[in-house]
């Protein structure tokens, strides 16, 4: 990589490697800088390279990805999303937000951004997900609280590009009020876990999880907020890693250059 990086006139500033002993698939993430174009730097890595014939994605890193975000009733993924594009601290351009209710149009449109509403019949829907995917030249989708199950269909058409944010890990309390299913069984942690959508419902490759620890005073309330902290946070994460190119996709899990 470094001779291909080099006739590229190029300049390497951050460089991490994983080797997957399961499937001897090596994984390697570059950011470099150089004074050529971006494609006459493809090309001279692409040739330098080709004698490995590795999968090979370059892009500029100033050029934000696309954020689709869809999303039902619940607004605190959304907020946290929203709040840290607007700092600039997470690196995406988000067009458009699209709901199969209209509860959260007004704090959409508060910030200047269009307000899709799906409507309640699933073909039709997903149908407009996928106009919107093509219209707005969509890098990937975000499932920021977006309760309905997209049809396999869907899954295989955008595979590797929906990121879901799961109110546990997986696999954990599954079903209808999980807050109260887990303070039934009296856990000690909770946590949330952020992962690419399959046609395997909640059973995709991992991207971030993170928990809290919880004591037996805790009230289901006192779980559900606590849980609402810890999904935005685990989401924002999971969508800034994929917004810089920091997640690799090796068979069912995935390896996270963290930053």
């Amino acid at each position: 990589m470094t001779s291909a990086v080099l006739a590229a006139d190029g300049n390497i500033i951050e460089n991490q490697q994983f080797t997957d002993t399961d499937t001897n698939i090596f994984v390697m993430r570059t950011r470099f800088e150089t004074s050529q174009s971006l494609a006459d730097a493809t090309s001279a890595i692409t040739n330098g390279l080709a004698h490995l014939k590795p999968s090979l994605h370059i892009r500029q890193s100033a050029s934000k990805k696309r954020a689709l975000v869809l999303v039902t009733k619940e607004s605190h993924c959304l907020r946290d999303l929203l709040y840290l594009q607007e700092l600039g601290e997470l690196p995406v351009e988000i067009p458009a937000v699209m709901s199969n209710h209209e509860d959260l149009r007004e704090l959409v449109e508060s910030h200047g951004l269009p307000f899709i509403f799906l409507g309640k019949e699933k073909a039709a829907a997903e149908a407009k997900i996928l106009a919107t995917v093509e219209s707005e030249k969509i890098d990937f989708v975000v499932l920021a609280r977006y309760m309905q199950i997209l049809s396999p269909e869907l899954c295989r058409t955008l595979e590797g590009r929906v990121i879901n944010i799961h109110h546990s890990f997986l696999p954990g309390f599954k079903g209808s009020k999980p807050y109260h299913q887990a303070h039934a069984r009296g856990v000690k942690i909770i946590g949330a876990t952020a992962h690419f959508v399959t046609p395997d419902l909640d059973e995709g490759p991992i991207i971030e999880q993170d928990v809290a620890h919880v004591t037996h005073s805790a009230r289901p309330e006192d779980l559900i907020a606590l849980g609402r902290d810890i999904e935005r946070r685990v989401l924002s994460k999971a969508v800034k890693l994929y917004a810089e190119d920091r997640i690799f996709r090796v068979g069912d899990r995935t390896v996270v250059f963290q930053g």
